[in-house]
């Protein structure tokens, strides 16, 4: 894959073009001066299969259709997943198979399908991330610089979704505690705290604590604190509108279109990139 096979404006396939973000993320694309829609994947047996994209978008909306499969007719440049966890893997499949960029949302994997991005990044260029918020970037940024700066400092993350959300804590606190251990150059797994109750006595050095809240429609908000002696240090992002994660991923797969094999993090895509 070089820089002179991808159009000025690459070539989106939209795998889980039916749910709430996929269907968000092709609005993207149609309404993008800097990306255009190759397919919009849609399981089998969806009811929006075969059905016009204008059922959803409105008379504006290319004269295309929503479809099961990739034709091989239809060239494409990379591939964005939001389907869900059953689908990742036929999803990461076929960017594979046709050789393009793979940018993928889709949370709750298992190991053995991290593993498996690292290896397709052997192929093509993989880009996954748990929030695709060019603030959240930004801020996992900054949080692995603060990191870096207070190592003494105890570290604390925050974060509060709406009611319905399934999993605890959210992908994307856990990506900042990762952030936190890598500005550390420590491993997470070995330093992380979920839960406290009781007499849990004083606090570990080192240690990166997790707090969850769950209430009403709350789209996303997530503090990191750093506490010193004297003074704390509070970074703070609060998401109010779903689409924004829609354009982030939009942004990722045109960054990723022009880039070599490899596997890259979301905030790579920010400039200028600084040493980390």
């Amino acid at each position: 894959m070089s820089d002179t096979s991808i159009p000025t404006r690459p070539r989106i396939v939209v795998y889980g073009a039916a749910g709430r973000m996929g269907q968000a993320v092709v609005r993207c694309v149609l309404e993008s001066e800097r990306a255009r829609l190759a397919c919009a994947l849609v399981r089998p047996g969806s009811g929006l299969a075969d059905e016009p994209l204008s059922r959803v978008y409105g008379g504006e909306a290319p004269d295309e259709d929503f479809v099961n499969s990739l034709d091989p007719d239809v060239e494409a440049d990379v591939l964005v997943d939001f389907s869900g966890i059953h689908a990742f893997d036929a999803a990461l499949a076929l960017a594979l198979e046709r050789k393009i960029g793979f940018v993928s949302g889709t949370t709750g994997l298992g190991d053995a399908q991290f593993d498996a991005l690292d290896r397709a990044a052997r192929s093509i260029p993989v880009l996954w991330a748990s929030n695709f918020s060019l603030g959240v970037a930004m801020l996992a940024r900054l949080v692995r610089r603060s990191a870096a700066t207070f190592p003494d400092w105890d570290c604390e993350i925050v974060e509060m979704h709406h009611a319905r959300k399934q999993d605890a804590p959210s992908g994307t606190a856990l990506t900042l505690g990762e952030a936190a251990a890598a500005g550390r150059n420590v491993a997470l797994a070995g330093h992380a705290r979920y839960e406290r109750h009781g007499a849990i006595g004083p606090r570990p050095a080192g240690e990166i604590g997790f707090a969850t809240l769950r209430g009403g429609d709350v789209v996303g908000e997530h503090t990191v604190v750093f506490a010193g002696r004297g003074e704390r240090l509070e970074l703070t992002h609060r998401a109010t509108d779903r689409d924004i994660f829609a354009r982030g991923a939009l942004a990722a797969a045109i960054w990723l279109a022009h880039r070599a094999p490899g596997r890259y993090r979301f905030d790579e895509i920010l400039a200028p990139v600084e040493a980390q």
